[in-house]
């Protein structure tokens, strides 16, 4: 297979046809050994996290397609630890969009003065740029547009999509009595049609899930919701 770039927690490979491989790793963000999913670095590496990662994106984007959400997803391998998927364009060198639902990591770490850890945020839309060099940082619809990044009217159709997409993970968490607090998703545009669709994964390596107010790490998040 042709490598095309390595990321931090997958490898993408070319494929023919428009499609690319993604090749999930054990490999998961944090800093000093902690795992976090708003962090810019690899902080530790968890054995099986990269089939655990993959049995909920799979869940997902299965779940998405059955009500007609389009995504980049075409097949998954468990056993190859592996994601066959549309090829797609990312908006610049990569936006992140983050839904939160309640206010907790970067959100109350910058805005605490205003927020109560865990505060109901009703679905927020946060976008930010990635670049690890400058931290990701957060950018507005005018800035995307002054830019060239994003024009105003696709921000729309991106904020719409991703409360749409958020919404629909979170009723299925809290099917099994899991409560969301805030969730990362990529955007690009399909290489073929140009239609903005969702890309990447969506796993516990992207989101922050309690239980009864206690966090689940991602492997617990998994087997919890999963079985």
């Amino acid at each position: 297979m042709n490598l095309k770039y390595e990321g931090k927690t997958k490898n993408v490979y070319k494929l023919p046809n428009h499609q690319v491989l993604l090749k999930f790793k054990d490999d998961v963000t944090g800093e000093n050994g902690v795992f976090d999913p708003g962090a810019n670095t690899v902080g530790l590496t968890i054995e099986g996290a990269g089939k655990s990662g993959l049995r909920m994106t799979k869940h997902f984007f299965e779940v998405l397609a059955q009500k007609g959400v389009e995504t980049h997803y075409v097949s998954a391998d468990l056993d190859e630890v592996s994601m066959v998927v549309k090829e797609a364009q990312t908006f610049g060198k990569g936006l992140e969009v983050i839904c939160r639902f309640r206010a907790v990591g970067s959100f109350f770490r910058r805005y605490g003065a205003y927020v109560t850890e865990g505060q109901a945020l009703n679905s927020f839309v946060e976008v930010t740029i990635k670049d690890d060099e400058r931290c990701d940082p957060t950018i507005s619809d005018d800035a995307l547009d002054i830019l060239g990044i994003l024009t105003k009217e696709e921000y729309v159709i991106l904020k719409n999509k991703t409360k749409e997409i958020c919404h629909i993970i979170k009723d299925e968490l809290a099917s099994k009595g899991l409560d969301l607090y805030d969730i990362k998703l990529e955007f690009g545009r399909d290489a073929v049609t140009k239609e903005i669709i969702l890309i990447d994964e969506i796993s516990g390596g992207n989101m922050r899930v309690y239980k009864q107010g206690t966090y689940l790490p991602p492997l617990d998040l998994e087997k919890e919701f999963l079985g």
